[in-house]
């Protein structure tokens, strides 16, 4: 480069000025808002890691829940970097400047945007690729990343416009608290339509958004951040071309409103079911963790194969929200991802085995069970998948008064009981307890 320019000067030709974006893209704050974007996602999505890697449409909501803090940060940035000459004291010497208010405007406020942006996406793109190797079943998705991007661009291009105009050195943070205040307002304590407005408004694992909400939520963005720039640097009849994004920004914002919940549909993979048809019951899973129904089957093996030959019991087993339909029984459901799922494994099989036992044995609708009920659970659910706890609550009661210790000797009596039975007999005794179980007969429970 020395070389060219010095031959350059030797031939008396001027040497070509550095284009003035490079400045602005390579040096100042822009940069190290980028940095912070980046740092600031990275470290609130890797304390909630738990919480959404292993599931696809929880590293989508757990991105999105990202724009509550991200947002403002991009608008507290901006605000900061609209306030730079102002700082300098060299207001007047850039109105001086060959290029327009518009153009200048833009030139200092893209930089440091993208940079905004690009420390999200980079974050962003870690996440998925951390959640890769532990999804078990569904897609990723990324329909919410584009509006998501957009919508940080606007914040940051219309938080410069702010600090523009508002000569307060304070302005930055309070503009950040003001807009995490607004946001989580808007998206946690408002129940009527205009909630949709919100660019954080938490979205359900179970939800896709319909293909214009996306669209209609990077117009509004757009169109307000669009309006503020035009409405600040233009002048005379010219301002009257930030009408314009505004109204794209007022349509866009009122089909948010208007079609609120409408904008959002039930995931396709939510409602299906993936299952097991080698055991009795079936087991099935949620479709969109197919890839976990062998751990779940594994899990549930020692209950299945105990329960082989037994009559009475349901068709399958299933994890679909909203509870059991007739002839099934409630798994214990996977999500939310963090608890009895963690990066696409089992935590506990055991526990869940026996909360498996717990819903194939449940009475809710039959009121309340009697003593004598309550001592043919406590042996069912021990020999079919005991309690990971049993032996902590038994040692309680051992040293409680002498009610609770009576107690303890009759359902210590009826385990050993089942358990001592041939195999047919306990067979032939399950199937009766089953059918009691299901018609809701207290009488009907075979005598241990």
């Amino acid at each position: 480069m020395t070389l060219v320019t010095g031959e350059r000067a030797a031939r008396g030709v001027a040497p070509h000025p550095p284009h003035p974006l490079r400045a602005e893209v390579t040096r100042g704050f822009a940069p190290w808002a980028g940095v912070a974007a980046f740092v600031t996602s990275a470290v609130l999505l890797a304390v909630e890691a738990d919480r959404w890697q292993g599931g696809w449409a929880e590293t989508r909501t757990e991105l999105h829940a990202l724009q509550l803090i991200l947002v403002p940060l991009a608008a507290a940035a901006g605000c900061r970097q609209g306030g730079r000459e102002r700082r300098r004291a060299t207001e007047e010497l850039w109105t001086t400047a060959v290029r327009g208010a518009l153009a200048r405007s833009l030139a200092a406020a893209l930089p440091l945007a993208l940079w905004v942006v690009a420390g999200h996406l980079l974050a962003a793109a870690g996440a998925l690729l951390a959640t890769w190797p532990y999804a078990r079943g569904d897609r990723p998705y990324t329909d919410l990343l584009p509006a998501d991007t957009v919508v940080l661009l606007s914040a940051a291009v219309a938080g410069h416009v702010v600090g523009r105009l508002v000569p307060w050195r304070p302005a930055p943070p309070l503009l950040a608290a003001g807009g995490y205040l607004g946001l989580g307002l808007s998206g946690w304590a408002s129940a009527g339509a205009w909630r949709h407005l919100d660019p954080a408004l938490p979205v359900a694992e179970g939800l896709v958004p319909a293909g214009r909400q996306p669209v209609a939520m990077a117009v509004w963005a757009t169109g307000l951040a669009a309006t503020a720039v035009l409405a600040h640097a233009l002048r005379g009849r010219r301002r009257w071309t930030a009408l314009l994004p505004l109204a794209a920004a007022v349509v866009a914002g009122t089909l948010l409103v208007q079609s609120g919940p409408a904008l959002w549909q039930a995931n396709p993979s939510e409602g299906g079911q993936v299952c097991d048809a080698s055991t009795a019951p079936q087991v099935c899973v949620n479709a969109r963790y197919r890839g976990m129904l062998p751990q779940v089957t594994k899990a549930l093996s020692g209950v299945t194969g105990r329960l082989e030959g037994v009559r009475n019991l349901p068709s399958r087993f299933e994890d679909r929200p909203g509870g059991p339909g007739d002839g099934e029984a409630q798994l214990p459901m996977l999500t939310p991802i963090g608890g009895s799922v963690v990066r696409g494994r089992l935590t506990d099989p055991e526990q869940y085995a026996w909360e498996a036992v717990a819903a194939l044995q449940d009475r809710t609708k039959c009121g309340d069970a009697d003593a004598r009920e309550t001592t043919a659970d406590a042996a069912v659910s021990d020999y079919l998948a005991p309690n990971p706890q049993q032996e902590h609550f038994d040692a309680l009661d051992a040293t409680g008064d002498a009610a609770r210790r009576a107690e303890l000797r009759e359902r210590r009596a009826a385990r050993e009981r089942l358990a001592s039975m041939d195999a047919d007999e306990r067979r032939i005794w399950l199937s009766a307890y089953f059918a009691a179980v299901g018609d809701c007969r207290p009488m009907g429970v075979p005598a241990l």
